[in-house]
């Protein structure tokens, strides 16, 4: 008996058709919230009032927390798919941006 398990996505069934399906519904559902947390993020810092920026918070934390959620959706169903990093590239621009932290404005700011 195998005992192996192993973890993946289920595939997705996507009927090909001109019309929306569930997928295209929720991947414009994800590109709206995207686009509304940037939106809000701009506005957050440009909020001189505080009552206001603290609802404009309120609705930026409601926002992403929904991006959030449609993205895990959206794995779970095997419609965004990820790529592995390999390792060797990872590390090639870890190495490139850590030499960038004698470029920071405060000196003794540098990457771990």
């Amino acid at each position: 008996m195998n005992n192996q398990q192993s973890i993946q996505n289920p595939e997705a069934q996507v009927p090909k058709t001109p019309q929306m399906n569930d997928r295209d519904f929720t991947n414009d559902m994800l590109a709206t919230e995207k686009y509304l947390t940037d939106s809000y993020s701009t506005a957050l810092n440009e909020a001189s009032n505080e009552p206001l920026y603290q609802d404009l918070l309120s609705i930026f934390t409601e926002t992403q927390n929904m991006q959030r959620e449609l993205y895990d959706l959206m794995f779970q169903k095997g419609w965004y798919k990820l790529e592995a990093v390999d390792q060797q590239k990872l590390q090639q621009s870890y190495q490139q941006f850590k030499g960038y932290s004698n470029q920071f404005p405060y000196g003794n700011t540098t990457m771990q």
